[in-house]
């Protein structure tokens, strides 16, 4: 068996920078783990965060949008397998892959949902209560349509494969839940980690360049931070994240405890010296990279509904999930006094990644999952008439589109 990978990047991977970047380098692992053979490709230009992906093994290739020269190169690599990461890559590049690739396996990680991001986004700014008229967007007709067209889409969150059946009705057989694949925490892993009485003040994490956790940035510090450090006069408020701004930058304020503390270098040791996370995120998408880092490193959090969505089940969660300010700056406080409570919220953590996040039951699902869908491929083809009609229709204005622009940029 041909078991050759191409994965279509939109970005390099930038695992210290953010959820996205992490969740690429588990794909990449879990691929890696089946001896498979991986080049990764991307019309992005690279930042200094990007991971060095060939010190693992992993051939990097830069592509153009809108260019021939990606046939030839698709053609020759000739992959089993190609995985778009996020539904703009397989807008620019899967009708390629289509036409000189026809029998390879069309795989679409969704990363998260754009389409509920962006209207849970749109609903905040109109201060609307979401609904179907701000989830059926432009974006849901791009994205929706490009899963339509892909053999299997990785969906992260079973939230967002809840909204995906029953108000897209996409079927499905096209959809995978696979969330984030993590190691089990062991006794062991979690003697190591410094207790109640070794961590101080508070933190939050999370690329600034991402609008959820500018947002939330800025409800902490005019909203809840204050009420937090008029109960905790001593108390401080670490932030991390990547490409911190001018605007995020004017935000630290030593004499209220509120520290823009930049780029993390290493997100275990910010999280393990912190005796709470805050993440009072109020609209967005996929899974929360901030809480999982959390739970690892045995830090309680008190976050929001939007940023709990998906990722407790029916296990406790690892601190509170509080909308009212009022009552998430009360559950803050007490998390941080109350070391019976924070003992107890923490092996909750400990207890969500090892039960809904196992790294080696959702790769042998993953795995099992294309085994089966590559074998009926072409009866899923068939089944799949509406894709096959996208494939058409759309593609070919893709298509036609692209290759005018080709022509265009000659000139």
């Amino acid at each position: 068996m041909n078991k050759n990978l191409l994965i279509i990047g939109f970005v390099w991977p930038e695992p210290k920078s953010s959820a996205a970047g992490s969740r690429m380098m588990q794909l990449i692992e879990a691929f890696q783990s089946k001896k498979y053979q991986i080049t990764f490709a991307s019309p992005c230009a690279k930042s200094n965060n990007a991971f060095n992906l060939e010190s693992i093994g992993v051939a990097q290739t830069s592509i153009e949008l809108n260019h021939t020269s990606f046939d030839d190169f698709v053609a020759e690599l000739n992959p089993s397998i190609v995985l778009f990461d996020r539904f703009m890559m397989e807008e620019q590049f899967g009708w390629r892959v289509t036409e000189q690739c026809p029998e390879a396996l069309k795989v679409l990680d969704t990363e998260d949902l754009h389409c509920l991001r962006k209207g849970r986004h749109q609903a905040f700014k109109d201060n609307k209560t979401f609904n179907e008229t701000f989830l059926f967007n432009e974006t849901a007709k791009r994205e929706i349509a490009s899963i339509y067209r892909s053999d299997l889409s990785l969906i992260i969150s079973e939230a967002e494969i809840d909204i995906l059946k029953n108000q897209f009705k996409v079927d499905d057989s096209l959809l995978m839940y696979l969330p984030f694949m993590l190691d089990s925490i062991s006794k062991e892993d979690i003697d190591e980690l410094p207790k109640f009485e070794n961590r101080n003040h508070f933190v939050t994490i999370g690329n600034f360049l991402h609008e959820p956790n500018y947002n939330a940035i800025l409800y902490l510090k005019e909203t809840i931070w204050p009420l937090i450090r008029k109960q905790l006069t001593k108390a401080e408020l670490h932030i991390y994240g990547a490409y911190a701004s001018q605007k995020v930058n004017q935000l630290h304020n030593e004499k209220e405890g509120f520290l823009i503390k930049g780029f993390a270098e290493d997100v275990n040791g910010v999280m393990q010296n912190a005796k709470v996370c805050l993440a009072p995120i109020r609209f967005g998408a996929g899974l929360k990279g901030k809480l999982v880092d959390a739970m690892k490193n045995g830090t309680p959090c008190v976050t929001s509904i939007v940023g709990a969505e998906g990722m407790f089940g029916d296990v406790e969660p690892n601190g509170f999930v509080e909308d009212n300010l009022e009552l998430f700056s009360i559950k803050a406080i007490e998390l941080y006094k109350n070391e019976t409570l924070w003992k107890e919220k923490q092996e909750h953590g400990f207890s969500i990644i090892n039960k809904r996040f196992n790294k080696i039951e959702y790769q042998n699902k993953f795995f099992n999952k294309i085994e089966e869908t590559t074998k009926d491929l072409n009866k899923q083809r068939l089944n799949n008439f509406t894709g096959q009609m996208l494939q058409h229709h759309t593609l070919q204005s893709t298509k036609f589109m692209s290759k005018w622009i080709e022509e265009k940029n000659k000139n």
